[in-house]
């Protein structure tokens, strides 16, 4: 929760105190007001000593007044606003004068320069914002104390132990010969996982993995102070000023440079390796990475210090379809990507981007993998996930107050619209420029906020490398067998044909079964049935749910309606869609991952949306059979069983539930025993079957209506079903209502690696949308820990499938299960490792009392594969 700059000034004082003398190996500015008492600075760089005569010469003022010309100047890189106008000399200038900055906006009015006398009463507040932004935090409780830091002698063993578990091989292997110690025969956490404590309940919800400096439990449902009794800020209070002065800085696009010249461009490069840190952004042709063209890119490295590379845009009369040629003065895309390669690719300066995925994929299909980014997307996921859209135009508004530029204002909408390329290349500049500048200044208003709200490592564990784990998955694809898809459409078109009989017999008259109209008119109209409400145009309601009703209540339409429904979204939406998907390069089907969409951490896939097979149907099995592996490979598909399941004996602390998965145990008929008092190896199969339902129906907080329905009993037989389920695993019960009033009081649930699901409608009026929020909330702890499970897990298997110098590749994420492309003679080991890090995957962050369990197969096609 605090900046290491605060740690090196307690640690200063503590040092001056004690009659220490301290060097602070930094060349940071910031440092600067430490300098004096017996405190240099060593620049290491240029191998220069600082003290008070070289804080003079660069600040025009002693080390004492330095915070005073900060505050004056301000500092764009570390979103610092400062008084606009006033450099350094005038800085130093005014404070000799006046002493302080105090005295010097309260005597601002005397101050002969009629403008800068107006710009110092004008800005008086912010630069008030902006001291209080420099002065360094010299009392941060500490740790560990100063006298306990003093060098010694490693502990071998406990830092071995620490190397293993963090993966740091190289080290690990450095330090083992060193010592003479046989690494391998030390446990990889053995030090952490003796010293950790369980997961902790939700009614005393733990801190993130991962954040050294995580309260105690209770203290994480306390209000934060927002200052000190010394008046300091906190974090939350200088998160929160980082943010006002980000808002208060309003964007100039007067200030934007269009760069037409390969000069400039290294110029704005030189700018951002001087600054370490640039906003980068993207301007294509298409929504899809993998076809798009590149029309330019944009730069920004400090707010309203921003500029756009235009290499691709047209003459003006071309539409896309037939091009007048490129626009003239523009850097060829080869050069400018050339002198950009560099920059991108270097993991001390930090790129930023909004959704940083596409951009990724962008530049990797020129040659270029960007290392070392932000994604102001993911953070604002990380800290808002369930409260709001993450999308740049929402994130502006609401956190810099700022309208921006929309596409359509540049290239129209509708018919009129044309691709980017297409746009003036001045409006092109102000719309992209701005792009990045919000960025940056979303970076600054919004980084602050992850420590201040101690979710740090959520971001850093379970975010921030997912982009490019997602995009490369996205740029392998998968292949299809298109055959199999046709054969599969044949099939279907007659199923629905017979269907569409069997529907107009039963209707007693010609239905088109896609028509809600006809549907209303005869289900509730000529027939009667029961339940039929109408919607706001007066045309009778005939959703899924109206429909499943009736189905259960025993009508014989409905039922029809909704098989037909089925089998019509499946041609529709796979058999005959997915070939049109095909990349004509590729020829592979690459779907996009959205990672901002759910408020738990689940990932999304569309175009297509290889998510949403069906895989209980056997239509949905059959749609499967079409994704197959190259010639020499093998798909391999991984995939978590019953992972959810297992994290409820887990958090709800379900000694029965916890042992029976210890033991391997089918937890079904487990629970089937239980519940009904059927011995295990009696058990018929329908028994097993209602106590699945049970099981997995009370992850989603299933009712007694809804399990009557899915099992065909009556309402007060499925009632006294759940009943018995809580009073013989009462800790279900209990996790339940600790969920529920945690999530009323905080408005989130966390999962067990610190993720903030937020429900804020959970206190609605509205009863329908209050229960549904509630069971959300229960069961978005579940889900969004499985998410983060496997989000863990696909960060560290690809690296590890590289150690061990095998060549398969991660194609395909679908909720629980990861599907690999392998070949033939890698499949034993590469299941063997994909295996063993899926099940470790929360080590050595949280240590689960339940062990998780992966199912991996192998074979020609996803279906047998799974």
């Amino acid at each position: 929760g605090f900046e290491a700059d605060d740690l090196i000034a307690t640690y200063a004082r503590l040092a001056c105190e004690a009659k220490a003398t301290t060097t602070i190996v930094s060349s940071d500015k910031d440092l600067m007001q430490l300098v004096g008492n017996g405190v240099t600075m060593y620049d290491t760089m240029k191998d220069k000593r600082i003290g008070a005569a070289e804080v003079m010469e660069k600040f025009g003022v002693g080390p004492d007044k330095v915070i005073e010309v900060q505050a004056l100047i301000g500092d764009s890189s570390d979103n610092v606003p400062g008084v606009p106008g006033i450099g350094v000399k005038t800085a130093a200038q005014l404070i000799g004068e006046y002493g302080d900055l105090e005295t010097l906006l309260k005597r601002a009015s005397e101050i002969k320069q009629d403008k800068r006398r107006q710009t110092l009463i004008d800005n008086a507040e912010l630069a008030r914002i902006s001291k209080r932004l420099v002065t360094l935090d010299q009392n941060v409780p500490l740790e560990v104390p100063v006298d306990q830091l003093a060098v010694h002698a490693p502990d071998y063993k406990n830092l071995i132990a620490f190397l293993k578990a963090m993966e740091f091989n190289t080290i690990t292997r450095r330090v083992a010969e060193k010592s003479g110690i046989d690494a391998s025969a030390i446990e990889a956490d053995a030090k952490l996982s003796s010293s950790d404590p369980p997961p902790a309940r939700l009614s005393s919800p733990p801190a993130p993995a991962g954040d050294l400096f995580a309260p105690a439990p209770d203290a994480a449902l306390k209000p934060a102070a927002k200052e000190d009794t010394n008046g300091a800020l906190t974090p939350i209070s200088l998160a929160a000023a980082r943010a006002e002065a980000a808002r208060k800085q309003k964007i100039d696009r007067s200030k934007y440079e269009c760069v037409r010249t390969l000069g400039r461009l290294k110029a704005w490069i030189a700018r951002a390796y001087d600054v370490g840190v640039v906003a980068v952004d993207t301007e294509t042709t298409s929504l899809d990475p993998m076809q798009a063209g590149l029309c330019g890119f944009s730069l920004a490295v400090a707010p309203n210090e921003a500029c756009y590379v235009p290499v691709g845009h047209q003459k003006e009369g071309g539409d896309g379809l037939f091009a007048a040629g490129l626009a003239p003065d523009q850097i060829p895309e080869v050069d400018a990507l050339a002198a950009l390669k560099p920059l991108l690719e270097d993991k001390s300066i930090l790129k930023i981007a909004q959704n940083m995925k596409y951009d990724w994929l962008v530049f990797a299909q020129r040659g270029i993998e960007i290392q070392g980014y932000d994604d102001t997307m993911l953070i604002s996921y990380v800290l808002d996930a369930g409260k709001g859209g993450h999308g740049m135009d929402d994130l502006a508004k609401r956190w810099l107050d700022h309208d921006t530029i929309h596409f359509h204002h540049v290239a129209g909408s509708g018919k009129s619209q044309v691709t980017f390329d297409c746009v003036a290349i001045d409006k092109a500049t102000d719309y992209a420029a701005e792009d990045a500048d919000v960025t940056l200044r979303l970076w600054n208003a919004l980084k602050p906020r992850l420590a201040a709200e101690r979710v740090t490592s959520v971001y850093e564990t379970l975010e921030r490398a997912m982009p490019s784990v997602l995009a490369r998955i996205e740029r392998r694809g998968i292949s299809i067998d298109r055959q199999v898809l046709s054969r599969l459409s044949g099939e279907f078109a007659q199923k629905q044909g017979a269907l569409e009989d069997e529907i107009k017999a039963l209707a007693g008259e010609p239905l088109n079964p896609g028509s809600p109209k006809q549907l209303g008119d005869i289900l509730f109209g000529k027939m009667g049935l029961p339940g039929g409400t109408k919607t706001k145009t007066g045309q009778w309601s005939t959703g899924a749910r109206e429909l499943e009703d009736l189905a259960e209540q025993g009508h014989a339409l409905p039922r029809k309606i909704l098989d037909w429904r089925q089998v019509s979204k499946l041609r529709s939406t796979y058999t005959e869609a997915l070939p049109t998907y095909v990349n004509p390069t590729t020829h592979r089907v690459h779907t996009s991952y959205a990672l901002a969409a759910t408020s738990t951490g689940r990932l999304s896939s569309s175009e297509p949306n290889l998510q949403n097979i069906p895989v209980r149907t056997e239509e949905g099995r059959k749609i499967r059979r079409a994704f197959v592996a190259d010639p020499g490979m093998k798909l391999v598909s991984a995939d978590y069983s019953q992972i959810e399941l297992r994290l409820l004996s887990e958090v709800a602390e379900v000694p029965t539930l916890r042992q029976a998965f210890k033991d391997g145990v089918d937890i079904h008929a487990m629970t089937a025993s239980e519940i009904f008092g059927v011995p295990v190896k009696d058990m018929p199969s329908e028994v097993r079957r209602r106590a699945k339902a049970i099981n997995f129906g009370i992850i989603y907080g299933i009712s007694s209506f809804g399990l009557a329905a899915q099992l065909g009993i009556d309402k007060s037989e499925a009632g006294a079903y759940i009943k018995k389920y809580f009073e013989r695993f009462p800790g279900i019960r209990d996790y339940m209502d600790e969920t529920r009033e945690f999530c009323r009081v905080n408005g989130y649930v966390l999962t067990l690696f610190g993720r903030k699901c937020h429900y804020p409608d959970i206190k609605a009026s509205n009863p329908s949308i209050r229960s549904f929020n509630e069971r959300a909330a229960i069961n978005a702890r579940l889900q969004g820990s499985a998410a983060d499970i496997i989000r863990r897990a696909m960060m560290r298997i690809e690296p590890a499938l590289e150690e061990a110098k095998l060549k398969a590749q991660m194609l395909l994420q679908v909720h629980d299960e990861l599907i690999f492309e392998v070949p033939d003679d890698e499949v034993k080991d590469t299941i063997a490792i994909v295996k063993e890090l899926m099940e470790s995957a929360p080590h050595p962050a949280v240590a689960l009392n339940v062990p998780l369990q992966v199912d991996a197969r192998a074979a020609d096609n996803w279906d047998e594969a799974h």
